[in-house]
């Protein structure tokens, strides 16, 4: 007999900090060092995963270090998940049948912000965020569904054509400079992966490095 469901999801009580990551073994110190570098000067940086992985809550350490800033943040989302102590902070949210994600996104320009985070980046939306980012608003923070670092940036393609045929792959690359990868649950989670995004190769294809090496040196 079908029954009704519903889940319940409880925002943390504090934030997740990037010394907590390297406290609990997810990620190195250098990892997190890399991360502290690339918000620091204003890196788009897209977190990666998949579901349950701890997306939101690495983005949520993330807005911590650029709260420590004198920016002016414009976050974006469909639902309260963000968490960000920025002096200087708009949040802005999804309504429907009144204001969609790409709607927010142009919106947000004209509220002058310095940084624009998004709470998910999961429909055409991705080509208007790219376009404010690339544009004179760097220091971006989105999460995707995806399991690699070349995975989320293919995915990240699959959302702009929703919203064209033909996917401006050099303005992705140009774009996106970090791209942060967790798997696992619970105790098993991890940062696997940390790229940075060199723009496109001479095959055309994105040009993707270790943000650190295999010792875990920045590289």
């Amino acid at each position: 007999v079908a029954a009704p469901a519903f889940a319940i999801r409880k925002p943390a009580v504090a934030v997740f900090t990037l010394d907590d990551y390297v406290s609990a073994g997810i990620m190195t110190s250098l990892q997190a060092e890399v991360l502290r570098l690339n918000v620091a000067t204003r890196a788009n940086i897209l977190v990666a995963g998949g579901t349950s992985t701890g997306k939101t809550t690495l983005t949520n350490a993330l807005l911590a270090e650029v709260a420590k800033t004198s920016d002016r943040v414009v976050i974006i989302e469909d639902t309260r998940e963000l968490q960000c102590a920025a002096p200087n902070l708009v949040a802005m949210r999804t309504k429907d049948g009144v204001a969609t994600l790409s709607d927010l996104v142009r919106s947000s320009l004209r509220l002058r912000p310095d940084r624009i985070p998004v709470g998910e980046v999961r429909g055409s939306e991705a080509l208007d965020l790219l376009k404010a980012w690339g544009t004179g608003h760097p220091g971006g923070i989105g999460t995707i569904h995806a399991g690699s670092g070349i995975g989320a940036l293919r995915r990240l393609e699959q959302l702009i054509q929703e919203a064209v045929i033909t996917v401006p792959r050099a303005l992705i690359a140009e774009t996106i400079d970090l791209v942060a990868v967790l798997a696992g649950r619970g105790s098993s989670r991890r940062l696997v992966e940390l790229a940075r995004v060199d723009g496109l190769g001479p095959d055309g294809d994105y040009a993707i490095t270790p943000a650190t090496t295999s010792k875990g040196d920045p590289s």
